[in-house]
């Protein structure tokens, strides 16, 4: 008899606002500044075994505000100046849709997600997806995973401003990636 896979529970990071400082659209490689706390945050996260996943809305490309090129470009960027740091990323995903398109991609559509778990053979049930954006904390509950909301990037904000509106809270509001890294290994323990 053949045993079943076990399938790991992944942690899924937003890029702006998350991992790097907020620039609205990134149209250039030299604005791109990682958080100084980022890369010890996502090497906790490997040396606890868990798989690491860049997800990311980038609609200036369907916007004609750069050239997808540009996204992969800073997602390579990313990747390896997290490596330098000795922080690992399994795999980065991006959408480069606006919401016109009505694509599966899109956050908070699970798309991404679904993609990065068939591709990585990862269980999407009890992960988690740590983001700027409530609504990739409403992506991450859409497919069982858990979310936690940054203050980093546009995180104060929508906090502030949304939190009344929404239809189910975060499992965490943290100051930054760092703090939701101590709750997702925390819940861990």
């Amino acid at each position: 008899m053949v045993e079943a896979e076990v399938l790991r529970p992944a942690v899924f990071l937003d890029r702006d606002g998350t991992i790097a400082e907020e620039m609205g659209y990134m149209n250039h490689p030299s604005r791109f500044h990682i958080f100084p706390f980022a890369a010890e945050a996502i090497r906790r996260l490997n040396q606890a075994g868990f798989p690491v996943v860049v997800v990311t809305n980038q609609s200036g490309v369907a916007r004609g505000f750069f050239p997808e090129t540009l996204v992969q470009q800073i997602n390579e960027q990313m990747v390896r100046e997290l490596a330098a740091q000795g922080a690992r990323i399994d795999a980065v995903y991006y959408c480069p849709h606006n919401l016109a398109l009505n694509c599966e991609c899109r956050k908070p559509k699970p798309g991404m997600l679904e993609r990065a778990a068939r591709e990585l053979r990862l269980r999407l049930a009890g992960s988690w997806v740590v983001s700027d954006r409530y609504a990739d904390v409403e992506m991450a509950h859409r497919v069982g995973a858990h979310g936690i909301l940054v203050l980093t990037g546009y995180g104060r904000g929508e906090y502030e401003w949304n939190r009344t509106n929404w239809p189910r809270p975060p499992e965490a509001v943290v100051a930054h990636l760092a703090a939701a890294v101590d709750v997702i290994l925390e819940d861990r323990r």
